[in-house]
This record gives C-alpha cells, sequence and structure tokens, in this order.
C-alpha cells in the first residue's frame, strides 16, 4: 500500500479518496480486480488506476465521483479505532506547538488507536523516530495494524511498557502525553526530555489542569500555557455566508511546557509565552 501524494497518476496499490455527492468520502487502496460498492453504484478499481488524480469518474449508476489523493486529516479521520481519538484540530496545533517535524525523534504515551501515532510518524518522516507507549497491548496492535496500512510503520517504534517505570529514551525533543493522570510522571517526562525540549499534555477536565499545573510549576519546566482549539465551518454560499449550525468546539485542554534547567531560587510564575503580562492580545 502506498499513500502517494507526489504522483499525478493513480497507481497500484495507492490509497485514494473518492468523494461523491454532498462531499460523501470513501478511503480505499486501489487493489487490480477489486471493486469498490457505495450507495449510489460501484466502481471498478481497475478503471481508477491509471486515472489522473482529481479527475471525475463514474459509477455504474452513472453517479459521479472525484479521485483525490486522502489528506492527513481525511487519513485520520478514517482510521479504524476501539479509543477516542485525538481530533484533527488539535493534532495540528501539537504538531507546530512541539516543533515536531522532519528528524525530530519524540514520544507519545497513550498510544491508542494511534491517531496522534501516525501524524507525529507522517511528521518526522524517515529521518525521524515516534517512540510509543502503551500498557494496552491490544491498543497497540490497531495502531500497528494502522501504519502498517499507511506505510509509516518504520517511522515508530511501539513500546508495551507503563511510564511509570521510566522512558527506554533519553534526551528527546519533543514529549506528548495523552494519558488522564499526566501528574503523576512528573519525574518520567523530566527524564526523557532534553532541557529546553518540548513537552505537550491533554486533559479533559479543569480541575484536572490545574493539579498539573500545579506539578509542573514545581517541576524543572517554565513557559507554561493552557489553551483550547475550536473549530467552526461557513456555509459556501456566496450569496449566505454564515456559520453552519454545528461546530466542532471543546475537545480537550492542551497543556504546554518547555524543559529547562532551574536554579534552586527561580520562580516560574514569571514565564508564561501567551499570558496577559507578554500581550497576547497584540498590546506589544
Amino acid at each position: 500500500m502506498s499513500w502517494n501524494l507526489h504522483g499525478t497518476h493513480v497507481q497500484p496499490g495507492d490509497l485514494a479518496q473518492l468523494v461523491g455527492i454532498n462531499h460523501k468520502k470513501f478511503l480505499v487502496t486501489l487493489t487490480p480486480g477489486q471493486v469498490l460498492h457505495t450507495h449510489r453504484g460501484w466502481l471498478r478499481h481497475d478503471d481508477l488506476i491509471g486515472q489522473e488524480w482529481g479527475g471525475a469518474v463514474t459509477s455504474h449508476l452513472g453517479t459521479t465521483f472525484y479521485l483525490l489523493q486522502p489528506s492527513l486529516s481525511d487519513v485520520l479521520r478514517s482510521l479504524p479505532r476501539e479509543t477516542q481519538i485525538i481530533y484533527p484540530k488539535d493534532i495540528g496545533f501539537i504538531l507546530t506547538s512541539l516543533g515536531i517535524g522532519p528528524g525530530i525523534h519524540v514520544a507519545e504515551a497513550g498510544t491508542g488507536s494511534g491517531a496522534l501515532t501516525t501524524a507525529l510518524a507522517f511528521a518526522v518522516g524517515r529521518q525521524g523516530k515516534v517512540y510509543s507507549y502503551d500498557s494496552r497491548a491490544e491498543f497497540q496492535e490497531l495502531a500497528k495494524k494502522n501504519l502498517e496500512h499507511l506505510g509509516l510503520e518504520n517511522q515508530v517504534v511501539f513500546r508495551n511498557r507503563d511510564i511509570l517505570d521510566g522512558f527506554l529514551e533519553h534526551g528527546l525533543d519533543a514529549l506528548f502525553l495523552d494519558l488522564p493522570n499526566p501528574l503523576d510522571y512528573i519525574e518520567q517526562i523530566a527524564g526523557v526530555l532534553k532541557c529546553g525540549g518540548f513537552f505537550g499534555s491533554l486533559l479533559p477536565t479543569t480541575n484536572q489542569v490545574s493539579d498539573f499545573l500545579r506539578a509542573l510549576k514545581h517541576g524543572p519546566f517554565a513557559f507554561i500555557d493552557v489553551c483550547e482549539i475550536s473549530l467552526r465551518y461557513y456555509r459556501i454560499d456566496p450569496e449566505r455566508l454564515r456559520p453552519t449550525d454545528r461546530m466542532v468546539a471543546h475537545t480537550g485542554f492542551l497543556i504546554f511546557a518547555r524543559a529547562i534547567r532551574k536554579s534552586e531560587d527561580q520562580e516560574t510564575e514569571e514565564y508564561s509565552p501567551n499570558g496577559d503580562d507578554m500581550g497576547s492580545d497584540g498590546d506589544n
């Protein structure tokens, strides 16, 4: 299977997205001899292979579909899952806030179904590495299958291990925790990151965030920040442009920090990358 984002024409084994009426989407690996069945008719894979990406194709019932290369967001939304995944709207901000890019070495704890694992593997490229920890082997098996389906498995090392016992890596560029009790792992977080490394976490409730902030402020961390991401789409009628009736609002609180080496009398209260004292509203 190939998640091919660079070619101009469909090749056998490519991961393709077919978008039909009302933006109904189908994600399929194109395999010679196979057939995609939809409620709007079926399409033979052999008829799609060799077509130009972005072109229109027709089912046996005459329904038009567009043949597209799926984006990372499309892939993440379609992943088979046994657990709640982190939403693409949050994942995009996580990647940029943690400085994730080609060659980065990053760890995550709480593999789950592998949505964030997939995004991290995609971002770090072949030169980077993702170390994914989870104490539940059954979840990691599904995540492994998802990564293999996308051809990203070589970028990821899976650890079936409780991080309470510590990480096996040291001096990593970044770490993200998707666990309900990150305050229990302050020592482990500090031990796996390089000095200056990026840290992030996701928590669902304010009381969990408050407890975690207290723990971070007593640890070797600074530049602590808390935020949430809301996503609102608009109706695409130029004459009646307005927000859609529904939006993806609160899905969790994102907490970010940097690992530092503090002096004994240093306070962390003074450090806030986007706090009121830093003029985050553009006053500075």
